[in-house]
């Protein structure tokens, strides 16, 4: 097996479980998969492997007919997700918990961690060889995106 299945495999084989926890759409695809889709919060380079496995074919080795939808937002995520248009949404754990909060009767439930950390990091029009975190100081810094938690420098 080689190293690239191998570091794909457990992404896909925790997803694969989880969808077959989730009330996927119960008809099959004309191709005889599970027809899924799968809204994530952003692109990010923590979901490679992700995007390694449905490039290589593994979603659809596991029967999985899998649609990837940028949602391009946790709120934007979680409201594919409550009205149906999404099996599954990728997205920080505030999104469900507001919804919760906030009293709705069908509320997502978290199942899964996919990153560890924080996926933030600091990127320069210009190379700086001597780059210090000192230099940001009075600088301007994109610390985050529409409809996510943004980070104050």
């Amino acid at each position: 097996m080689s190293k690239l299945r191998l570091l794909s495999g457990l992404p896909v084989l925790s997803l694969a479980a989880a969808l077959s926890l989730t009330a996927c759409q119960s008809a099959a695809s004309r191709s005889g998969l599970t027809p899924v889709t799968l809204n994530e919060v952003a692109h990010s380079v923590f979901y490679a492997p992700q995007y390694a496995a449905i490039e290589l074919g593994y979603f659809s080795e596991e029967g999985i007919d899998l649609t990837l939808v940028n949602g391009g937002g946790a709120d934007k995520v979680m409201t594919a997700l409550l009205s149906g248009d999404a099996d599954i949404g990728f997205m920080g754990s505030e999104a469900s918990i507001y919804t919760y909060a906030q009293g709705a009767k069908d509320y997502a439930v978290n199942f899964a961690q996919l990153t560890q950390r924080a996926g933030n990091f600091l990127v320069s029009r210009q190379p700086d060889i001597d780059f210090r975190w000192e230099k940001l100081k009075g600088s301007k810094v994109l610390g985050g995106r529409a409809g996510a938690v943004h980070i104050s420098m």
